[in-house]
């Protein structure tokens, strides 16, 4: 069947276009057909980062061509589309509302089945596109700019929270840090290239990963660390190296991350472990973990590729086609909400 998925929880506006389906064998084919993005970084990265009504109006502009466009380029017709798949939760509400109306809207008119997704199993979904393989059960961490989890996948649409961030996510955590050093929004990635030509042991930093029987983090006493000692140094008139800030912060990140996905890994008995979120993009993380699994021959470890770590509608229309077969249907009264 063809699915049409539209994405608007924060800063991109995505639609795409994706068909899904099983062979004779029972094995998942989920093909992208087309999958088109509106960043919006050249709009923030003025204010350091995301404004709310600045991005709910910037979706509201985009959103139908990028629809229409994400038809076109799949050469699928509405009347073609078996379901309408829609990020709903959680997310930015003004932004999310921009996606969820539109989205409703054309499925009603056009006498479609709406669908109903949560963003943070959009992300986990993308890696299916990637490892045609991959079956739940799995544990996966979710790791982006606004959100942090520990989710275990019983299956494709039972996931049980197990670990999550209690204040800032990890993404949030690198764009602040890169933000007091002068690097324009989003930061995350210029962190993870000059984190390479630093020392990782230059600065001595809290761990993230919080010390007691839980699966949690808190990324926001590893931030004002970084951020209290680079203001420190900056009323003392004192220089230091942006290299060598950020491969210590990412080498503290990076552990705090090993640390718990261990503790996860013990507890839920699990195998395979999914990386997913913008964060997956981080190639220290992915090189850290890929290390951690290589070490345990009985693990396996799946990430998406790069291109689909990002915000987009593929992964929403991927876990559409999951709730969609679940039975999952939205109407005319589905409303977005900004919490999970």
């Amino acid at each position: 069947m063809y699915l049409l998925a539209v994405e608007s929880s924060c800063d991109e506006t995505s639609a795409a276009v994706i068909c899904a389906g099983e062979r004779e064998d029972g094995a998942l084919q989920l093909k992208i057909l087309s999958n088109r993005i509106a960043s919006q970084i050249p709009l923030h990265t003025v204010y350091g980062g995301v404004v709310p009504e600045i991005a709910s109006r910037a979706h509201a502009e985009a959103v139908s061509s990028l629809t229409y466009e994400a038809l076109e380029e799949a050469g699928v017709s509405l009347s073609e589309i078996g379901a309408v798949g829609v990020t709903a939760y959680p997310g930015l509400i003004g932004a999310l509302l921009v996606g969820v109306n539109f989205a409703k809207s054309l499925a009603y008119a056009n006498n479609i089945p709406l669908v109903p997704v949560c963003h943070i199993f959009g992300h986990i979904a993308a890696n299916y596109f990637t490892h045609e393989e991959l079956r739940p059960p799995f544990l996966a961490l979710v790791a982006s700019g606004g959100h942090t989890s520990i989710v275990h996948v019983r299956s494709y649409t039972d996931f049980e929270t197990i670990g999550r961030t209690r204040d800032d996510a990890i993404g949030e955590a690198f764009d602040k840090v890169a933000r007091v050093m002068g690097m324009p929004y989003p930061g995350g990635a210029e962190m993870d290239r000059i984190a390479y030509e630093g020392n990782a042991a230059a600065l001595k930093l809290p761990s993230a990963a919080i010390n007691d029987d839980t699966l949690d983090f808190s990324f926001s006493g590893l931030k004002t660390a970084v951020i209290n000692h680079l203001n420190t140094l900056s009323q003392k008139g004192l220089s230091y190296e942006r290299a060598d800030i950020a491969a210590s912060f990412t080498a503290a990140v990076t552990s705090s991350v090993v640390k718990k996905l261990d503790a996860a890994l013990k507890e839920t008995g699990e195998t395979k472990l999914v990386i997913a979120g913008g964060v997956a993009a981080n190639s220290h993380i992915r090189r850290a973990l890929e290390e951690y699994c290589s070490r345990r021959r009985h693990l396996r470890l799946y990430l998406p590729d790069r291109a689909l770590c990002g915000d987009n509608a593929a992964m929403i229309a991927a876990q559409a086609y999951f709730e969609y077969k679940a039975g999952v249907r939205g109407d005319t009264t589905l409303n977005a909400r900004a919490v999970l």
